[in-house]
């Protein structure tokens, strides 16, 4: 079944939907690294305390792109959703940040009988 686009979800099932066929474990990895620049206005707010938008935007984006391949690794399974979606995330070294999100990629339809 073709779908325009992918359903990706944190639940165990989509809503409204049955799942026909699970296709496995899919992931979307990115590694990014903070620039130079990031990196010195970070370290100015750290100083000053609060928010440090520099690596909030880094994270949101990395996150993003992350989701990204993760759809796209479940189009080349065959897949039309993404259940049990979950994001992991660390460092690697003093400049570099990685993203994971991950699930399992399956093939959904809609359930008549579940429409209200």
């Amino acid at each position: 079944m073709a779908h325009d686009r992918i359903v990706v979800s944190t639940t165990e099932t989509v809503a409204g939907h049955r799942t026909i066929a699970t296709l496995g474990q899919v992931f979307g990895v990115v590694v990014r690294s903070r620039g130079l620049g990031g990196n010195i206005a970070a370290g100015l707010r750290s100083i000053l305390g609060g928010e440090i938008k520099e690596y909030t935007a880094l994270v949101e984006e990395t996150r993003r792109h992350a989701i990204d391949r993760l759809v796209q690794n479940a189009t080349l399974m065959g897949g039309n959703a993404v259940v049990m979606m979950r994001f992991d995330s660390g460092s690697i070294g003093q400049t570099m940040n990685e993203v994971v999100a991950y699930g399992t990629a399956v093939i959904i339809e809609t359930d008549e009988k579940a429409r209200i």
